[in-house]
């Protein structure tokens, strides 16, 4: 039975791979909130280099009317809801300009705050590297047309990323946060006091659209999702039962640990643990994911153990698979009592 299982689903990891290569459709958008602490800038707002880094007390700085420069750091602690963590840094110059100046701001056609060149660098709870996104764009004005609700100023594109977000494109933009705002400092403090001093919050609005993402492979029966007691395809003539392990296999999950260069089959051993954080959802609930490996063998082709949740409806239930919170196109199982 193991040796047909490991036939049938390189056989259709295999075919799911080569589809998606074969369409060469892009994969939707997906939303990011980055929710940001300890949130400093510090302004260059001196010119002795010998000075910089080194008042271990916190500063204050006055901020000048226009074409200053700045770096800004601060803490990733979570996304889209969910612990995380992770450095955000950026490169901050001053160009505010209007369409009606006052003075000290450059006239244009637009009303746009400073030109910032912004990283996230996001790591899972453990310190875990997830991968890193890189945005650059004016901040402040008008939203960007057609962005989600929640952006609601800047204009910054994404211009790629790596790991998890490797080749990711797309947009970004701040919210309307009520929270302190990101502390001024000069760049004579020492930057290895930024959390003892202390800094602002932000949340950040970042719309990928990523290379790929996570689908569940099909066969000619249906999703590729089997019992995982007796690894038999779950149908309507083998339903799955609430609260039952099952294996799903699928593709786009991303990196591994320990990796494999690119084009390369799994190995069997050591087996290659999925990198990104992954969740399975049944019917918009959360199920439990067991385990998340590259499936030996396969390119780009992966198994999930999951349990169903307990006291699920039977019926026809939606399933769900993400990494790195990129979702995947909902597939469908049969349920009975």
């Amino acid at each position: 039975m193991i040796g047909k299982l490991r036939t049938l689903a390189v056989a259709v990891l295999s075919a799911a791979a080569y589809c998606q290569l074969a369409f060469g459709q892009a994969a939707p958008a997906t939303i990011l909130d980055i929710e940001l602490e300890n949130y400093v800038v510090y302004f260059n707002d001196v010119t002795d280099y010998s000075r910089l880094a080194t008042d271990p007390n916190r500063t204050t700085v006055t901020q000048p009317r226009n074409f200053g420069q700045a770096i800004g750091i601060a803490d990733i602690v979570s996304v889209n809801g969910k612990p995380a963590k992770g450095v955000f840094t950026e490169r901050r110059t001053q160009l505010n300009h209007a369409i009606n100046p006052t003075p000290g701001q450059a006239m244009a056609d637009t009303v746009r705050g400073d030109w910032l060149d912004r990283y996230y660098e996001i790591l899972k709870p453990d310190g875990t590297s997830i991968g890193s996104i890189y945005t650059s764009g004016p901040g402040g004005g008008n939203r960007i047309p057609g962005a989600p609700a929640a952006m609601l100023g800047a204009d910054f594109t994404v211009v790629g990323g790596t790991g998890a977000f490797l080749g990711a494109r797309g947009q970004a933009g701040g919210t309307q946060d009520p929270r302190p705002a990101p502390r001024s400092a000069s760049m004579t403090e020492d930057p290895a006091n930024r959390r003892i001093h202390g800094g602002g919050q932000r949340r950040f609005i970042v719309q990928l659209i990523p290379m790929s993402r996570p689908e569940v492979a099909q066969t000619l029966s249906g999703p590729a999702v089997v019992h995982a007691n007796d690894f038999t395809l779950v149908t309507a003539a083998r339903p799955a039962r609430a609260g039952e392990i099952l294996s799903l296999f699928a593709t786009g999950f991303g990196p591994t640990q320990p990796g494999v260069d690119p084009g390369k089959p799994f190995p069997a051993s050591p087996l290659s643990v999925v990198n990104s954080p992954v969740e399975v959802t049944v019917n918009g609930a959360p199920a439990e994911v067991l385990a998340a490996v590259g499936f030996p063998g396969a390119v780009d082709g992966y198994q999930v153990n999951f349990r169903l949740p307990l006291g699920i409806a039977p019926g026809t239930v939606r399933l769900q698979v993400s990494a790195a919170w990129i979702a995947g196109s909902e597939a469908t199982i049969p349920v009975q009592q």
